[in-house]
């Protein structure tokens, strides 16, 4: 029974070591090749017309508080009250 579970134990640990060299070598970053003349002026030409797309694009005069419709005022801080000691002649009046 030893000799058993010492051989699953021996499979079950070398199972993902063999399906790393198993699987084929895949690149699924290829280099990168250099473009073409033409290739490079196309890229200029949209890269303009995307800068220029993008000046179009109105300015926001909208405020980006997503409860601003909720909140009537802005938080006012409370009052501080004056610290009084405990046991103060206040207290024991009463």
């Amino acid at each position: 029974m030893r000799i058993l579970s010492a051989a699953a134990v021996v499979v079950l640990l070398t199972a993902p070591a063999y399906a790393q060299i198993a699987t084929p070598n895949i690149n699924l970053i290829p280099e990168l090749t250099s473009k073409t003349p033409e290739e490079k002026e196309q890229d200029a030409i949209k890269e303009k017309a995307y800068k220029e797309s993008l000046k179009k694009i109105p300015d926001a005069k909208v405020s980006s508080d997503p409860w601003g419709s909720v909140r009537t005022d802005t938080p006012k801080a409370a009052p501080a009250k004056p610290k009084t000691k405990t046991g103060s002649s206040a207290q024991r009046s009463q």
